[in-house]
C-alpha cells in the first residue's frame, strides 16, 4: 500500500508540474465560411496572410498558386469572399513548378511587401519580390537535405526584425523536440526548440501583432481532423509562457493548414485559418476565425 501511494503521489506531482507549465486560455469560435470556386487551380490551400484591416488576404495553394481575395463580414462574421487575382509560383528561372518540386506550404510577408514561401519535396525557402516574380532561393544547409520528403517545411513565420522561422511537420531532434530554424538574412540557425504535445503536428505559424509566436497544429484520425493553436512569448531566443488557445475535437473543422493573426477594428486579436481540401470532393475549403484573448 505504501509503495502504491508513493507512486500515486509522484504521478500527481508530475501531472501538476506539467499542467502548470502550459496555461489554457480559451479562444472563441467566431464562425466558419466555405469558400468555393469552379477554377481548376482552386483548392489545396496551405497558407494564408490577412491584410492589416482584415478585409483581404493572400492564400497559397500547395500546387504553387497564389490567390488574392477580398472578404465581407456581416456582424463580424465572414459572409463572402471574392477572388481578385491568381498567379503561379515560379522557379528561379521563371518556370512554373511541377509536382513535388512545387509543394508550397508556408508563406510569410516582409515589411517591404515582398514574401517568402517554404516548400516540401525539395526542402527550401524562397524569396519573391511580388506575386508572379522569380524565386531567389535562400541557402540550403546540409541538414535540410535529410528531412522527410512529406513532412518538412509546413510552417513559416517572420518576426519584427525580419528574421524567418520555419518548422518541420514531422522531423524532430534526437530528444524528440520540434526544431525551429531561423534565417537572419545570411545563415540558418536553430535558436530554440518547442515541446511536442500529443499527436498534433505543426502545420502553420505566425507572429502576431502582440509579438507572440503562434503555432497551428493538426492531428488526423479516422473520424476527421483535429486542430490546436498554441502560442509563446520569445525572449532572448527562449520560448516561455506557453498557452493553448483552442483544441478541437475530430471533425469540428476541415484540414486547417494556414494561419494569420491580426487585430480587427475593435483592436481584438483574431486568428484566421484556411483548410487544405486536398482537391477532394469529400473535403472543403474552409475559412475559420477565432477571437483570441490578449
Amino acid at each position: 500500500m505504501y509503495r502504491r501511494s508513493a507512486i500515486q503521489l509522484i504521478a500527481a506531482l508530475l501531472l501538476a508540474g506539467s499542467a502548470s507549465a502550459v496555461e489554457t486560455r480559451a479562444g472563441t469560435h467566431l464562425g466558419s465560411y466555405t469558400w468555393q470556386s469552379g477554377a481548376d487551380w482552386f483548392g489545396g490551400f496551405s497558407a494564408i496572410h490577412m491584410s492589416r484591416d482584415g478585409r483581404g488576404f493572400i492564400a497559397l495553394s500547395d500546387r504553387s498558386t497564389l490567390v488574392s481575395a477580398r472578404v465581407r463580414r456581416d456582424q463580424g462574421k465572414l459572409s463572402d469572399v471574392r477572388i481578385e487575382g491568381h498567379w503561379p509560383v515560379l522557379s528561379s528561372t521563371g518556370q512554373e513548378l511541377p509536382g513535388y518540386v512545387g509543394d508550397s506550404e508556408g508563406i510569410a510577408f516582409a515589411a517591404d511587401g515582398s514574401h517568402y514561401i517554404s516548400f516540401e519535396g525539395v526542402h527550401r525557402v524562397a524569396h519573391y519580390t511580388a506575386p508572379g516574380a522569380r524565386a531567389r532561393i535562400l541557402g540550403r544547409p546540409g541538414a535540410f537535405r535529410d528531412l522527410e520528403a512529406n513532412g518538412s517545411f509546413e510552417a513559416l513565420a517572420i518576426d519584427d526584425q525580419q528574421r524567418l522561422y520555419v518548422l518541420t511537420e514531422k522531423n524532430r531532434t534526437v530528444q524528440g523536440e520540434i526544431p525551429v530554424y531561423r534565417w537572419n538574412g545570411r545563415v540558418w540557425s536553430t535558436p530554440f526548440v518547442l515541446p511536442p504535445r500529443g499527436r498534433f503536428l505543426p502545420v502553420a505559424a505566425d507572429f502576431g501583432p502582440d509579438g507572440r509566436f503562434y503555432l497551428l497544429e493538426r492531428a488526423v484520425s479516422l473520424t476527421g481532423f483535429r486542430s490546436r493553436l498554441r502560442r509563446w512569448q520569445i525572449t532572448e531566443d527562449r520560448p516561455f509562457a506557453e498557452e493553448v488557445l483552442f483544441e478541437t475535437g475530430a471533425g469540428t473543422h476541415d484540414n486547417l493548414e494556414g494561419l494569420s493573426i491580426w487585430r480587427d477594428d475593435q483592436r481584438r486579436l483574431r486568428a484566421t485559418m484556411i483548410s487544405d481540401d486536398n482537391f477532394l470532393a469529400i473535403q472543403r475549403t474552409e475559412l475559420v476565425e477565432y477571437l483570441l484573448p490578449d
